[in-house]
């Protein structure tokens, strides 16, 4: 099936007069006949459920789907796109470890690198994502156990090139682990570029109606764990904790990763989503692709009349030709990148506050990546507790304005930044 097809079939298939719509199994526990057949369960000896907390039907037909979308294995929900981050790295890293990200991730994803994560013993490299070849074979150690990248940066816009990353990462014998948010598996399928851990913020486009909070693991099946058993003992060494189960052994390329996950983290950390929240999440990814054509091409249009306006300074989209990332963007993701812009409003600081109290259609919200356009002037907002000079070493100049494009008509939008534009 194609991605279209998947948004809505996959994942959940009912059986003869069953639920044509995918039922909401709202349930912590689950009963059993005799202890011997949950005693199954938990020596993962056999399929099923015994509380939510680690899993839940609901919830795994919905991970199947985005493991479908995709091209995955294996899939694990997790309350929040943060707990996903954690997990995906949580799961092959611990105290004494090592792990280098991108330096332009999300800034969420930085400080939880950079200050929680470290508390925890795990050392982090940042690298900057256009750094050389040589800059990059410096930040590998022998205790590296993964790189961490995203498809496209929140909120730089900086096009990752997930194939070279992930031939270094796997001459490490690591495995690359990407956050495909912003594309979506729509856009770009990292696993195609040889990634092997995928995860999102599916409160992003994948939910899309400022709904629901959630994420995402999804597993490529691909990395093969007990050919590096040194650098991955909680995959490939007996899990005391859980009746010693060796899961790179029991379940595989395929499995192991997701199981352990499951198993392991969500069994002692509890990130999982609610089933009323992932059935809302599904109604979401039902109409995914449609979405993100609309996105894609609103964001296009508008990205191009900012480019032409005599009132902005700069336009940032790697969707536009003569943006930086324009042609590793067409490699990656030919159908488009996403509806986020970054611009600059001539006159700076003062212009662009301006600018934003006299827009009408474009909602002023912290969110981005929903079918509502929002907008955000970070330096009197995010971050108004910094100079202009702050702000430019921190990467954000005092006259950006973020722009997340909505799926309302083009031309309101058009209009809209017409007329906050003229107003100042």
């Amino acid at each position: 099936m194609r991605a279209e097809t998947k948004c809505i079939q996959a994942g959940y298939e009912p059986k003869n007069g069953e639920s044509r719509l995918m039922p909401i199994v709202q349930s912590t526990t689950f009963k059993y006949d005799t202890s011997e057949d949950m005693g199954k369960l938990f020596d993962l000896e056999a399929s099923g459920y015994f509380y939510t907390r680690l899993q839940n039907p609901t919830n795994d037909y919905v991970a199947a789907k985005i493991a479908a979308l995709e091209g995955g294995t294996a899939a694990m929900l997790t309350s929040s796109g943060q707990a996903a981050t954690f997990f995906s790295v949580f799961n092959l890293a611990g105290n004494g470890d090592h792990v280098i990200a991108s330096s332009t991730i999300y800034g969420g994803s930085f400080n939880l690198f950079n200050v929680t994560m470290r508390r925890m013993g795990i050392d982090f490299t940042f690298v900057d994502p256009d750094c050389s070849d040589e800059e990059l074979e410096k930040a590998f150690k022998p205790n590296t156990k993964a790189v961490f990248g995203e498809t496209i940066a929140n909120p730089a816009l900086i096009v990752f090139d997930i194939e070279r990353f992930a031939k270094a990462a796997h001459a490490h014998g690591v495995p690359l682990i990407i956050d495909n948010t912003f594309a979506t598996p729509i856009n770009c399928r990292p696993f195609e570029w040889g990634a092997d851990i995928v995860t999102h913020s599916t409160t992003k486009y994948m939910d899309g109606h400022d709904a629901t909070v959630g994420g995402v693991i999804v597993d490529s099946g691909n990395f093969d764990w007990m050919a590096h058993a040194d650098k991955f003992p909680g995959l490939c060494t007996p899990d005391e904790s859980y009746h010693g189960i060796t899961y790179a052994e029991k379940f595989g390329k395929e499995g192991a990763f997701i199981t352990k996950c499951t198993a392991q983290l969500m069994r002692d950390l509890g990130s999982i989503p609610s089933p009323m929240n992932c059935y809302m999440l599904n109604l979401g990814l039902e109409s995914l692709a449609v979405r993100m054509e609309r996105h894609v091409s609103n964001a296009m249009k508008v990205a191009q009349f900012l480019e032409d306006s005599d009132k902005v300074e700069w336009v940032n989209y790697p969707g536009l030709p003569g943006n930086k990332y324009y042609e590793r963007a067409k490699k990656y993701m030919p159908k488009g990148t996403c509806g986020v812009i970054s611009f600059g409003v001539k006159g700076g600081r003062k212009a662009a506050e301006e600018f934003m109290k006299h827009l009408k259609v474009a909602m002023i919200a912290t969110h981005v990546a929903d079918a509502h356009t929002c907008v955000l002037h970070p330096a009197s907002s995010t971050h108004r507790q910094m100079t202009d000079e702050e702000l430019l070493a921190g990467g954000v100049s005092p006259d950006l304005v973020r722009l997340s494009v909505g799926i309302e008509n083009v031309d309101d939008i058009i209009e809209d930044l017409e007329q906050a534009l003229g107003a100042i």
